[in-house]
């Protein structure tokens, strides 16, 4: 599987099987591809609390929410949760104002879902969310904000990529069963 392949892989998936579970191991293992990954002047500010028990599990869930353009549906659908998720938090005892540096959170977090998008799995990365109750639930230390979510599993509903609309709308939909992304033309991305 080419880059290119992984990355048309790397959906935000939004439906498990819950059936396949993903170990602490695999998730360390992915964590691992972050570490290796580029760091803004090194700094290596960023920690991953990673969750796969079903308690805290049902906690993340409660905790986050999904597809808000999509307001008619409640996502993921009952049966269909994570099995595992990864905080990115911010740790602010390695720099005490971490907001120049946030884009590491993104580099980090494509190193994480590529990586499991090699391995068959897939998942979301999550921005909406209470940092104060999810760092309850998962008793962070107060040096640790957290940043993004990845809910991960093994998505079970179709993705598809398609043209932006006419009208140059780039709307996720959903439609027979499947989650079409819209995608903007290489050609109006590229400045000349």
């Amino acid at each position: 599987m080419t880059l290119k392949d992984l990355i048309i892989a790397s959906r935000s998936y939004r439906s498990f099987d819950e059936s396949a579970k993903i170990s602490r191991e695999q998730l360390a293992n992915w964590v691992d591809h972050a570490r290796l990954s580029p760091s803004s002047i090194n700094l290596q500010m960023l920690k991953f609390r990673l969750v796969h028990r079903p308690e805290e599990c049902a906690a993340m869930l409660a905790n986050t929410r999904w597809a808000g353009k999509l307001k008619d549906l409640k996502l993921p659908p009952k049966g269909h949760a994570p099995v595992a998720y990864i905080v990115i938090c911010a740790d602010t005892s390695v720099i005490e104002t971490a907001d120049k540096f946030l884009k590491d959170v993104g580099i980090c977090a494509q190193s994480i879902m590529l990586a499991a998008a090699e391995a068959g799995f897939g998942g979301c990365m999550i921005g909406s969310f209470s940092p104060e109750i999810l760092s309850r639930d998962l008793a962070l230390s107060d040096n640790l904000i957290p940043q993004l979510v990845l809910a991960l599993g093994k998505p079970d509903e179709q993705v598809a990529l398609t043209d932006a609309a006419e009208d140059g709308s780039v709307t996720y939909y959903r439609e027979n069963g499947i989650h079409y992304v819209q995608k903007r033309a290489l050609k109006d991305l590229i400045l000349e």
